[in-house]
C-alpha cells in the first residue's frame, strides 16, 4: 500500500465519521433536550448556553469520531503493508 492511498482512504474516514457522528449529535441533542439542536448557534437569537451547549457537545463527538477513525485506518494500514505510513498525520 502506498501513501496516497493511506491518505485518500484516511481522509475519506474521516470526513464520513464526522458526518455520521454529527447525526448521532443531533439524535442524542434531541433526546436530552426534546428540541432540535440550534440551527446556526452564532445567530444572536439562539439561547447562549443551548449554543455553547452544542458546540461543546457537538464538537466533542465529531473530533472522538474522527480521531478514533484516523486510529483504526492508521493500525490496519501498519499491519497490512508491514509499516507504519510515513505521516499518519497527513489524514486529518
Amino acid at each position: 500500500m502506498g501513501d496516497k492511498l493511506f491518505k485518500i482512504v484516511g481522509t475519506a474516514l474521516a470526513v464520513g465519521s464526522g458526518a455520521l457522528a454529527k447525526k448521532v449529535s443531533e439524535g442524542g441533542w434531541k433526546a436530552v433536550m426534546a428540541s432540535d439542536p440550534p440551527a446556526n448557534p452564532e445567530d444572536p437569537d439562539t439561547k447562549l448556553v443551548e449554543a455553547v451547549l452544542w458546540a461543546a457537545a457537538s464538537g466533542a463527538i465529531i473530533a472522538l469520531a474522527r480521531m478514533l477513525a484516523t486510529r483504526q485506518w492508521t493500525q490496519y494500514y501498519a499491519k497490512s503493508a508491514g509499516h507504519k505510513p510515513a505521516n499518519p498525520n497527513d489524514v486529518s
